[in-house]
């Protein structure tokens, strides 16, 4: 008798131990579902919360991509230009420009003011006319550019030494 009693009491705590399981998971369990399930988007294209924002955002991103794209390309040309510029025939033909320049120029000045100086005279070189007329006080220089832009410069005789 006493084998069937232990072995009842075992059975009995089996039960017992079973069923505050099954009580315990039955109380977890109502908790988990008693709450509503709701759905919501998180974009606000499809919510409307904070749109106007979302869509600032993005044209600000958009207009920062075509302005980098843009800069990017006037960089570039600008590099081009100054790239050509730096050549040795580049320079070259610089130093030849502004030599032939400052002759024309000592030329135009010796005949305005020389020893064997002019009253007047006129020069056209590339498109621009150079004149001038010389008085017994002061002369008066007239350039005239290709475009007709006209530009009158005027040179007291008498304070013009050095």
């Amino acid at each position: 008798m006493m084998k069937l009693l232990k072995e009842y009491s075992i059975w009995n705590g089996c039960y017992v131990f079973t069923s505050v399981i099954i009580f315990v998971c039955f109380i977890l369990s109502t908790e988990t579902i008693a709450g509503q399930m709701t759905h919501t988007f998180k974009s606000p294209v499809f919510n409307g919360h904070g749109y106007s924002a979302h869509v600032m955002t993005i044209e600000n991103q958009e207009f920062s991509r075509e302005k980098a794209i843009v800069d990017k390309k006037s960089a570039d040309a600008r590099q081009a230009v100054r790239d050509e510029g730096n050549t040795n025939l580049s320079k070259f033909m610089k130093n030849v420009e502004s030599r032939i320049y400052a002759q024309l120029s000592k030329q135009l000045v010796d005949s305005m003011f020389g020893e064997k100086s002019e009253t007047s005279g006129t020069v056209t070189f590339e498109g621009t006319t150079i004149s001038y007329v010389k008085d017994s006080e002061e002369v008066a220089l007239t350039i005239v550019d290709p475009n007709g832009s006209t530009t009158v410069i005027t040179v007291p005789i008498g304070d013009f030494t050095f």
